[in-house]
Order: structure tokens, then C-alpha cells, then sequence
């Protein structure tokens, strides 16, 4: 829109109403025409009450050639207090601009009728409107053939839509308000045509996170929905898709967006604010395929260029990562994981080989880092790498930098034509004409064929990549320019007299540094890599934890943080706490305290393992604390291999023996084969209750004498029995009648009658007793002490 300025001055103040009345006195047209003219140079700002808006909706075509004709529509407002009347719209074609700086100027403010509008075509290729009422938009078409337009040699024209009319403040006509655009005019085919290669990003935020299903699936977690609203039909990057198709454009594609909705369209679950996750919905299921399917069709036949997985943040890593050990590995895996990623979903090889730091800022650390993982290509900026011999034009995009390194320079004004809000039509119409005039005025710089790159913004919105098709259609049907692919611009023959230098580490862009990750973001990083390569090393199946928490460590050194610290450390965070939960699956189980009686014991201690899948390569080390005290198989501490099958829990035996009474401390713990620590110790107290040599041998005399007492009764008795035998002789022999049923067979079946006789008291003889074989001892009752407990 154009906010026009106050050309005459304000009817408030004093000097501006002599004016009027001097005006009105004199009936001098030359003092008059004067008095317009000063008034006309006041500075635009001074008083808007009666300014015009414009809005240049649509230029069509937006390069024509001689036979075409133009048609320009958009609409006007009024943004003063008081009514237009009298009000046209008419086109104005200005002067021939020859150089891009006279572009970004105007560019930069193109409703500012103090510029060089140009005179208006009028007559019948005029709008007219009766009445502007203030605040009411009216709209206009107008169609000229481009032959009135009067153009001469080709190049770039200034072009204008402006409005005129008349208020009762100021009752002439007069140019209330305009926008400037740019007129592209290349009447026929140019002798020498340059080449542009226009970069077409597929690349979204981050949404997998490292969490997976228990099952076999293994089934992802998404952070949340947002991407199925960018693939679904009419979303950011459906709109992205659809768009390139039609173009001659080289796609760069951040492999971690293809595995998201890879893994959408196989099935996915979303997490929740309780921490639990639900399942995806079918219909985005459904969605994700069909933009897989629509994605291989567009890129097929088309050049592919992978960025390293997660689209890694190269100016992060080269100054605050490399502080960090094993920050650039990070860099290598996501290289080497980019190429199969993209032919395993797209079924096409891309090329790996490009390197992309943010906005193209380089210095000489980001070219170390961005060429460290195997990129021999680097996509700088030219408001970056800069030239400095002052070129009266604009080279190639190729730089050899050294070491075999190629700066691929992406021309700074048509990659940035495209910034910024263009959701309404008049923006994205002067962003499409902008761009086409800094393409052609490079191109009619210099009778010599060049190569051009543009690098727009890493994730369009669906309003810019709109403006983006629009302008690459125009420029491949237009007469000055040729597309060409990123690597046929890397490969272009370097001009000699374009700039090499790299600029130094403190001329990188502030704004950009605040946004950079902290260090504290690689040191995060550091710390859950090496928790997983202690954990990886005990599973069976490694890939089931190594691949997505790779992949999660990737995420977390994401361009797309940028300006999201909060978030982006709550990803990190997430993904260190899930591991260790994991991790935590496979534990020792808590012991109370373990009383040990005697010499020696066995102690056990249960390994438990709540994954679904085997772990070994572990070791569980017992220790004593005390091993004067306490010994575990004869020495200070004993180690034994545990292998535990998924969901089960394992027991493991340790000898012991103890050398002395009393309390000793006992600690567990679990080690890998490499000897690292697994999980946190067990300790527990082992109760000693040894018994000593001198106690055994009084327990032992003690049962001796029980023995002994027992069968001195027992000799006693027999001899009592056979004693009385004898007095009593065969025919007064007392025998034994048998059970009460007279059957003398079980007269052997009981005991003599212990009624609490004295031992030697009389009694029956027992049949099949043996004789006594000892002469008979004193049957007198026991003597005090020898009682025996029975």
C-alpha cells in the first residue's frame, strides 16, 4: 500500500491559510504554478490527511514482450477526512533504471511520490472515479497493449500506478498517492541468456521425537500434529510440493522431514501434555502417503540436494560446538544417514555434497565445520562474501576458496526478494517484479554468460512460495534467463576477478550469532551420546535404540531452533530423560539385610529387565567393604556375566565366607564389558553370626552326652527285664497278653510302659530282645546332673 504524501499544507496552520488567500488574490497562473511547486517539494511525512492508498494487486504478464498487453489491477482508498472527487488511476511508465542499486531504492519505498514517477499514459488508459469516500477501497483494471507504452532498449523501467483527484482543501488536480514497481523489458530473445538456478526448499521444524513404541513397530512419537497440517492439501508444504512440480528448480530437502512423514504414513502417535500419547489419526495417515506419492512424482527427472540429516546448524557448531568433544560427529552421521534416507523414501539418489549455513553467512570456522563431514561445496550470500574489488558487475556464482572448496555465492537480492509478509496480493506483486528486474539488470550488466543462484528462505511461508512459483514461471518464459541445476552453477567456470576472501569471524552478523545454540546445548549433547554408547553396548538389538536416539541427537542441533531456545532445550532435555528411563529398565533390585550364620553362604542378587528385548554383556560385581570380615568367594569382590531375557529378572549367586562376627557392607553393582559402570550400586549390610571352634565343641560334647545317657537307659532297662525273668521262672511268669484283641503277635509292637519307674525298675522281657552283651551295671537311680532331656 502507498500512503501518499501532504503536498499542500495543512488548513490549521496560519501560514499555509495566507498562502490560500494570497493564492486566491492573485491572479498570476506563474505565481500560482510557483506556489504548487514549493508546496509540492514539503516533505512527505509533513500532513497525510489527504493521502490515497494503492495497492498493485496483479501485473500480467510480469515480463511482456512486444506483442503482449499489459493489464494492471489492484484498488485505491482514501485515507483522508475528506472526499476525492474528480479521481483517476493512470499508468506511468518512468526511466530506464541501470543499476540494481536504483532498485533497491526504489524497492524500498515505492509508494514515495517524491521519486521519479514518469508521466502518465491518460486518455482512455485511465480509471476514473466520481468520489474517493474516505475509507471505502475501489477497485480498477486497466489494459494497455505494450506497444503505447512507448519502451525503448531493453533493461529494467521504473513503473508506477497512481491516483489523482481533487478535494475541497484543495481544489486541483493533483497526484494524491502511487506505488512504483518495475517493468522487466526484454523484447526478444537476449544474445547471451544467464543461467539461474532457483533453490527450492523442502524443510520443516523439528516433530519426531527419540520416543518409540514397546512394540516390534517400534512405533514413532511425534512431538506434536503441526506437521499433518503442513501435507495436507492446501498446507505449507502440500502447496510447496504442487508448486515445484512445474518448475525448473533444484529441490534441497531436509531428510528428517521425509522420515517424519514416512513414518506418519506408517503409523505414528502423538504426545500428550500428561506425557502419555495417543494414536495418529487415520485420515493423516492417509494424507502423509499421498504427499509421499506426490513428492516422488515431482522431484523424478530433477536434481535432489540432501542437507545433512535435521538440517544441522553449521554457524552453532563452528563457534560454540567445537568446544565440545565429539560435536562434529554429530555432523558426519547426519551426512552419512542424508543419502539413504532420501533414496529409500524418494527412490532417487540426491546429491550430498552441499553445505548451507543459515542466510548463506560465512566465516573462515563455518567453511572448516560445513566442509569437515565430506562437503566440498559451500552455499554462501553475496551480503556475505561480499565483493571488494568493486565489479561493475555481478559474477558467477562459483568461488574456488582453497582446498579444494567451492563457495557457491547466492545472489543477495533475488534471494531475499521473497521475505516478509506476503499474504496480501499488492506485497507479493511488487516481491514477483522485484526479483525479475534484479535478474534482468544482472543480466544486461555484462555481454557474458554467467550462472546465478537463489537461496531463498529455509521454509517459505505458502503465500511466499506462491510469489516464489510465480516468479520462476515468469523468468522461464522469459527471454533472458535459463534454468540450470545447483551442481551445473558449482561446476560454472569461476570469474577471476570475483572476490575469494572469506570475511573474518567478527564480521558475521550479530542478529545471527544471539540466535546461534549455546554451548551448553553440545554439552547436553555430549552427555546423552555417552549414555547411549553405554547403554547401546548391553542390548541385543542395538538399532531398536541407537537409530532413533541418533536420529534425536541430530534433531537436537536443528536450524530450526533458531530464535526457539526454550523449546529446543526442552527437546534435548526430553531426549536425555527418556534414555535414562530406558536405561533404568534394566536395574539391581534393592536388598534388605542378609544374615550369614556359619562359615560360608551364598548371597543372591537380582538383575532386573524390563525392555522387551535380551541384555547381556554385563557384568555384576559383588564387593565387600570389609573383607577382613567378609569375603565374597575368598577375596575382596567376585564378578559374574548375567544375560536376562526381556520383561524378566535374573538371580545371581555369590559364595561368601566370614572370618569374623558382626556387621559387613555389601555393594552391587553392574559394569559393561568395557568395564564402565552400568546403573546406580546396591549396597546392603550382611549380619555375620559366625560360630567358633570352642562353641562347636561344646555342642558337639553335649550331644555325645545324650547319646551316651540314652543308651544307658536303654541297657538298664533290658537287664531289669531279664532279672526278673529269672525270678520268677516259667510257671509265675508274667507275660505279655498282646493287644486287647488276644493276638500275642503284637506283643513287639509297644515299648515298656513308662510310668516314671526308676530306671532297672522290673519289667517284661521284650521277645527277640538281644541277650546283654556288657555285665550288668548298678541299677540305682541316677545321680544329680546326669538327667537326660528326652
Amino acid at each position: 500500500m502507498a500512503d501518499a504524501a501532504e503536498i499542500q499544507g495543512s488548513s490549521a496552520s496560519p501560514a499555509r491559510r495566507r498562502l490560500r488567500r494570497a493564492g486566491a488574490l492573485l491572479a498570476g497562473a506563474p505565481l500560482l504554478a510557483g506556489l504548487l511547486q514549493l508546496t509540492a517539494a514539503e516533505p512527505a511525512q509533513a500532513a497525510p490527511a489527504d493521502s490515497v492508498s494503492v495497492a498493485l494487486d496483479s501485473l500480467t504478464p510480469s515480463a511482456p514482450t512486444e506483442d503482449d498487453t499489459l493489464t494492471v489491477s489492484g484498488s485505491v482508498i482514501n485515507n483522508g477526512r475528506q472526499s476525492v472527487t474528480g479521481a483517476h488511476v493512470g499508468l506511468r511508465v518512468g526511466p530506464l533504471l541501470n543499476t540494481r542499486s536504483a532498485i533497491d531504492g526504489i524497492a524500498q519505498h515505492p509508494d514515495d511520490l517524491r521519486g521519479g514517477a514518469g508521466d502518465e499514459l491518460g486518455g482512455k488508459y485511465t480509471q476514473k472515479f466520481s468520489k474517493l469516500i474516505p475509507g471505502v477501497a475501489e477497485h480498477f483494471s486497466i489494459s494497455v497493449p505494450v506497444d503505447e507504452l512507448n519502451l525503448g532498449k531493453d533493461g529494467v523501467y521504473s513503473f508506477g500506478v497512481s491516483v489523482s483527484g481533487k478535494t475541497s482543501a484543495r481544489p486541483w488536480d493533483q497526484m494524491l498517492g502511487i506505488e512504483r514497481t518495475f517493468l522487466p523489458w526484454q523484447s526478444s530473445e537476449a544474445d547471451t541468456k544467464s543461467r539461474t538456478t532457483f533453490m527450492w526448499p523442502l524443510i520443516s521444524a523439528v516433530h519426531m521425537t527419540a520416543r518409540t513404541g514397546a512394540g516390534e513397530r517400534q512405533t514413532p512419537v511425534f512431538q506434536d500434529d503441526e506437521l499433518a497440517k503442513e501435507i495436507v492439501p492446501g498446507g505449507r508444504l502440500a502447496q510447496m510440493m504442487d508448486l515445484g512440480r512445474d518448475l525448473d528448480v533444484t529441490w534441497v530437502i531436509d531428510p528428517d522431514l521425509l522420515a517424519a512423514v514416512d513414518a506418519m504414513a506408517n503409523g505414528y502417535r502423538v504426545q500428550q501434555p500428561d506425557g502419555t500419547s495417543k494414536a495418529g489419526s487415520r485420515e493423516n495417515q492417509d494424507v502423509a502417503k499421498q504427499w509421499l506419492a506426490g513428492l516422488q512424482k515431482a522431484v523424478a527427472d530433477k536434481e535432489v540436494v540432501a542437507l545433512p540429516f535435521a538440517d544441522p546448524d553449521l554457524a552453532s557448531l563452528a563457534h560454540t560446538g567445537t568446544s565440545v568433544t565429539g560435536s562434529l560427529s554429530h555432523l558426519k552421521d547426519a551426512t552419512d544417514v542424508a543419502a539413504l534416507t532420501v533414496k529409500t523414501v524418494l527412490h532417487v539418489t540426491p546429491t550430498t555434497d552441499f553445505a548451507w549455513p543459515v542466510d548463506g553467512a560465512v566465516d573462515p570456522s563455518i567453511i572448516k565445520v560445513a566442509t569437515s563431514a565430506g562437503a566440498d561445496r559451500v552455499i554462501a550470500r553475496s551480503d556475505s562474501l561480499q565483493e571488494a574489488a568493486g565489479l561493475p558487475y555481478t559474477p558467477s556464482a562459483a568461488r574456488p576458496i582453497g582446498g579444494g572448496t567451492t563457495a557457491v555465492v547466492a545472489d543477495a537480492p533475488m534471494s531475499t526478494a521473497f521475505e516478509g509478509d506476503l499474504t496480501k496480493a499488492d506485497t507479493s506483486t511488487l516481491a514477483v517484479q522485484q526479483f525479475l528486474a534484479q535478474s534482468l539488470e544482472a543480466n544486461v550488466q555484462k555481454d557474458e554468460q554467467r550462472s546465478f543462484v537463489v537461496a531463498p528462505q529455509r521454509t517459505p511461508t505458502a503465500s511466499q512460495a506462491q510469489a516464489m512459483a510465480t516468479a520462476v514461471k515468469a523468468l522461464q518464459d522469459g527471454n533472458w534467463s535459463q534454468p540450470e541445476t545447483l551442481t551445473g552453477a558449482a561446476n560454472a567456470k569461476p570469474d577471476p576477478d570475483a572476490t575469494t576472501r572469506i570475511p573474518s569471524t567478527s564480521a558475521y552478523p550479530s542478529s545471527l550469532r544471539k540466535q546461534e545454540l549455546p554451548r551448553s546445548a553440545f554439552e547436553q549433547i555430549a552427555d546423552t551420546q555417552d549414555k547411549l554408547d553405554n547403554f547401546q553396548v548391553i542390548l541385543t538389538d542395538q538399532s531398536r535404540v541407537v537409530t532413533p536416539f541418533g536420529r534425536a541427537i541430530n534433531r537436537g542441533m536443528s536450524t530450526s531452533w533458531r530464535g526457539q531456545a526454550a523449546k529446543a532445550d526442552g527437546f534435548r532435555t526430553d531426549v536425555l530423560s527418556y534414555l535414562d528411563n530406558l536405561g533404568g529398565q534394566v536395574k539391581l533390585i534393592d536388598k534388605s539385610e542378609t544374615k550369614l550364620s556359619g562359615r560360608s553362604a551364598t548371597i543372591p542378587v537380582t538383575v532386573q529387565n524390563n525392555l522387551v528385548q535380551p541384555v547381556g554383556h554385563l557384568y555384576l560385581r559383588l564387593s565387600s567393604t570389609q573383607p577382613t570380615r567378609l569375603k565374597i568367594a575368598g577375596k575382596a569382590y567376585d564378578e559374574q556375566p548375567v544375560e536376562v531375557s526381556g520383561g524378566h529378572s535374573q538371580s545371581v549367586k555369590f559364595t561368601t565366607s566370614a572370618n569374623a562376627n558382626g556387621r559387613a557392607t555389601v555393594l552391587a553393582q553392574l559394569y559393561t564389558e568395557d568395564g564402565q559402570e552400568y546403573g546406580d550400586p546396591v549396597s546392603f549390610d550382611v549380619k555375620v553370626t559366625e560360630v567358633t571352634p570352642t562353641v562347636m565343641l561344646v555342642i558337639g560334647g553335649g550331644v555325645l552326652l545324650l547319646v551316651l545317657a540314652g543308651f544307658r537307659m536303654y541297657t538298664q532297662r533290658k537287664r531289669a527285664a531279664a532279672r526278673q525273668a529269672e525270678e520268677e521262672g516259667p510257671d509265675g511268669a508274667e507275660t505279655d497278653s498282646g493287644d486287647e484283641s488276644g493276638n500275642p503277635d503284637n506283643a513287639g509292637d509297644r515299648l515298656p510302659e513308662e510310668s516314671g519307674s526308676p530306671a532297672g525298675a522290673a519289667g517284661p522281657d521284650q521277645p527277640g530282645d538281644p541277650a546283654p552283651d556288657t555285665a550288668p551295671e548298678s541299677i540305682d537311680p541316677s545321680g544329680t546332673g546326669e538327667r537326660v532331656d528326652r
